[in-house]
């Protein structure tokens, strides 16, 4: 009978555990993944492709493809699908133009599977030697256990390929690359 109780009281504690690491928090924290390059062009070009998603799989290095509206620079209201790997999980993004001030903002909000996956955006400041290239890419924890792993992980792994891609956008933007 004592095994029987210590039984049940660890099934009891272990879902108990499982509940709240699963459940929706309340007020879900927001993280911001901010990376900031300069680049040596004027700001309508960096924005026109930055803008442009069929350029983001060769700067991104998350960005694995792209289907829909993907020639031009995005409107706001239009929608694009991205495949993407980040911190190592694949999945499918839509995304939805939300703001658009050519050549100096640009913003676009992610769902996946109907929930709200973060927002993207980008602010574009001339400067003497062509444009500061600022991205911001904000997430809410939408339960503890995704809060732990963020904390523990996933942040940092975001970061570093929120670095890289800036870096690879100096890169091919600097490197004399056709923009269009």
């Amino acid at each position: 009978m004592p095994f029987r109780k210590t039984a049940f009281r660890a099934l009891v504690a272990i879902c108990a555990i499982a509940v709240l690491l699963f459940a929706p928090l309340p007020w879900q924290p927001m993280t911001k993944i901010h990376s900031e390059v300069t680049i040596q062009r004027p700001p309508e070009e960096v924005f026109a492709f930055v803008s442009t998603p069929a350029n983001w799989p060769a700067w991104h290095p998350s960005s694995l493809a792209v289907r829909g509206a993907t020639d031009h620079s995005l409107q706001v209201g239009e929608q694009v699908t991205e495949a993407f790997r980040v911190a190592g999980r694949e999945g499918t993004v839509v995304w939805t133009v939300t703001a658009r001030r050519a050549p100096a903002f640009w913003s676009i909000d992610g769902d996946i599977d109907g929930r709200k996956a973060g927002t993207v955006t980008y602010t574009l400041t001339p400067i003497d030697a062509g444009t500061r290239f600022e991205r911001d890419f904000t997430y809410k924890a939408p339960t503890l256990l995704f809060s732990l792993l963020n904390w523990a992980a996933l942040r940092k792994q975001i970061e570093a390929e929120s670095t890289e891609a800036v870096r690879r956008l100096k890169v091919r933007l600097d490197g004399g690359a056709q923009v269009g």
